[in-house]
């Protein structure tokens, strides 16, 4: 009876775990390949404050304190919303804030080491995070359904829906690790876009993320089962997705701890 309902713990926790951000191993990609872009000083310096725990490891920090309820106010901080027709000036940033938001507050406390979230080692949590989720394209959601995951959908036959799925199925569905998809990744993707992707601010991000939400991501209208061939169409853009992720949080760590 005790298994039992361990188990029921266990699935429910899971399930509310599945509806925030990339999952684990969307995380810990961006996290790898961070850590492949950092410059030697930025990677002793960042390991040092980490204790030698990794950018991959420390990625999913955000949500597994979400177990906490002390921390349910930071539950606003994992996303932003930006209707179909909307900038985000016309938005407008709610009074419990945004992902955003955060990201610039967060920046400036590790800028000027003046804390108010945590120590240092929280900030670089919170910011390796916040990066990762900036670039799930329905982070940067329209406002009608909860960033996808009120979009009820079949995958595979089963019940989802579109949030889960960008969040962890597809990901899931390469059966690879974190170190094996991020090697691919990194093999894979050309030197010259790479630097390409090291420009722009959060907000423009956030843009690009809305404007691969507008691009195919919801089904047409009448499919109510998604299978091979929604992966086939989407891969290329989770995966850019993915690389632009970690070579930004490498930029923007490298631009604050860089010798």
């Amino acid at each position: 009876m005790r298994q039992k309902l361990l188990g029921i713990v266990f699935l429910a926790w899971t399930a509310s775990y599945s509806a925030f951000g990339w999952g684990q191993t969307g995380h810990r990609i961006v996290g790898e390949i961070a850590t492949a872009h950092l410059k030697p000083c930025t990677e002793k310096k960042i390991t040092a404050i980490l204790q030698g725990e990794s950018l991959a490891l420390c990625s999913t920090w955000m949500d597994e304190i979400k177990s906490d309820k002390a921390y349910d106010h930071w539950d606003a901080w994992h996303y932003c919303t930006i209707g179909d027709h909307q900038t985000y000036a016309e938005a407008g940033t709610p009074t419990q804030g945004d992902i955003l938001k955060k990201l610039e507050e967060i920046v400036r406390e590790l800028e000027t080491k003046k804390f108010t979230h945590g120590g240092e080692a929280v900030a670089i949590k919170v910011l390796v995070h916040l990066i990762g989720d900036l670039h799930q394209p329905l982070h940067v959601g329209r406002g009608d359904d909860k960033g996808g995951n009120d979009f009820k959908i079949k995958y595979f036959g089963k019940s989802s829906n579109l949030h889960r799925i960008w969040d962890s199925e597809l990901i899931d569905g390469t059966q690879l690790s974190y170190t094996e998809y991020s090697q691919h990744l990194m093999r894979t993707t050309p030197q010259d876009r790479v630097k390409q992707y090291q420009s722009g601010s959060y907000l423009d991000w956030a843009n690009e993320s809305k404007a691969l939400r507008m691009a195919g991501i919801y089904p047409p209208e009448g499919i109510d089962n998604l299978s091979y061939r929604y992966g086939y169409e989407n891969y290329s853009r989770l995966e850019e997705r993915l690389v632009q992720a970690g070579v930004r949080l490498a930029m923007v760590l490298n631009r604050i701890y860089g010798c």
